[in-house]
Parts: structure tokens; sequence; C-alpha cells
């Protein structure tokens, strides 16, 4: 299938809200490296009160942000919870970080005030911890070459996953998801959070081009071979953070 006719609809979910430590970044990495092979690309931001038509979309973003945004983003998710479910039932690609991974679980349960409820997506619930997890992380994962992931961290909660949850990857530098079982991020059908902040797609292009093969496969029930980029540049960012610490 020419480049040339291919399109991915993206879904920004509440950026007016979750964008800290500039997690926008990941959306406009996904665009750039589309639109360098000729994918158009066309970029939805859902705010509160908007309504999500799932069958537009073939990726969703959630960025990270602190506990008063996470209260007005839990709210507003679970009009949304038994639809967005069934956009990840049908492949739709997600990717969420920080506090937007938090949501994507059953619930985050922060020291003081109510439990914030999540929208399932992943078989996951955070709980805040007492220490803060702060500095940077490369992490091995096994479904992608090359294998490392890199990214900052900056987190108090502790996530656990469950059942049919798998770990996104497992830690070598940084604590990952509860600093105990060396585990960061999870994932579920093509649902992906993580904790990496930094932004964590720039400094991982080929974990990018990951989930836009996933998300053209979404669209066109195919797969779709991406050509080939020079990440040169990239590619050295990425190396120069490979057990990198704080």
């Amino acid at each position: 299938m020419d480049s040339k006719n291919l399109t991915i609809n993206i879904a920004h979910l509440y950026p007016k809200l979750l964008n800290i430590y500039g997690d926008w970044g990941n959306v406009l990495t996904v665009k750039k490296r589309c639109e360098w092979r000729n994918i158009d690309v066309n970029i939805d931001s859902i705010n509160i009160g908007d309504a999500i038509d799932i069958k537009k979309y073939d990726f969703y973003f959630i960025g990270g942000g602190q506990d008063q945004q996470q209260i007005a983003v839990s709210k507003e998710l679970q009009k949304h919870k038994a639809s967005l479910q069934d956009a990840r039932d049908e492949n739709a690609v997600f990717l969420a970080i920080c506090g937007g991974y938090q949501l994507l679980g059953h619930y985050y349960l922060p020291h003081e005030g109510d439990r914030l409820e999540g929208i399932s997506l992943l078989d996951a619930y955070t709980i805040a911890g007492d220490k803060r997890f702060i500095g940077n992380v490369t992490a091995e994962c096994s479904f992608i070459d090359p294998s490392s992931l890199v990214g900052f961290e900056n987190h108090s909660g502790l996530t656990y996953l469950q059942n049919d949850t798998e770990p996104l990857a497992y830690v070598k530098t940084g604590s990952g998801n509860n600093g105990a079982d060396k585990t960061e991020g999870a994932t579920y059908k093509n649902v992906f959070g993580t904790y990496l902040h930094g932004s964590f797609l720039p400094k991982n292009p080929h974990f990018a081009d990951y989930l836009i093969s996933l998300a053209l496969h979404k669209r066109y029930k195919e797969k779709i071979e991406l050509s080939l980029l020079d990440d040169t540049f990239e590619n050295k960012a990425h190396e120069a953070l490979i057990n990198k610490k704080y």
C-alpha cells in the first residue's frame, strides 16, 4: 500500500490538564515520523466535555499531571469508560504517561482524598507511596528491536499489574512501577502505559515506529512496512542515556 494514501487519526486526551514534562512531544514525534513518510496525520485535542468518536481514532495519547488535574480527568473519563474499552478491544493504540497511565488502570489511591477511579483498560492499580522515584531509567523490552527503552521518571505512585496485563519492560537502571519488582510500565492488547517522561518517544524512535505500525494495522487491517528514516541523531540521544543515572 502506498504510504501517500495512508492516514492515522490521533485523539490527544485532555492536553490542557495532562501535559507535564513536555508530554506533548510524544504526539509531535508520532506526527513528524509519519509526515516524513508521507503518512497523513490528523490530531484532535479532546478536552473536558468533548465527545469521543471511537470509530474515528486509531491512536489515543494521554499524558501526565498533578493529582488535582488527575481528579478532573478521572471524573471525565468515567463518561467514556465503556466506549474506550470498546476501542481497546478493537485494537486501537493507547499510549499513557505517568498520571494518565495510572488512570488507565482500575484506580489511583492518593495519600489524602478520595480514590480516583480509572477506566480499567489495564488490569492494574496504583497507590501513593512514601518515596518519590526521580531519575533516568533504562529498561529492557522483549518485543522491540533494539530492546532498550530510556526515559525520566518522577512519581510517588506505586503501580501493580495483575493477570493478563504484562510489564512493558524490566528495569535495569531506575525504579519503574513500584521500586520493588523491577517492572516498568504495562501493556495489554495495544494499550501501553509507562512512567517515562522526557518526552518518551523522541528518545525511543524505534518504539514510536512500533506504535505507528500498530495504528496503521488497526486502520487498514494489514501489516504495513514503514520506510526507514535517518535516525542518526535520535539513536545517539538514545544510546547516550542507556544506564545513565540521575
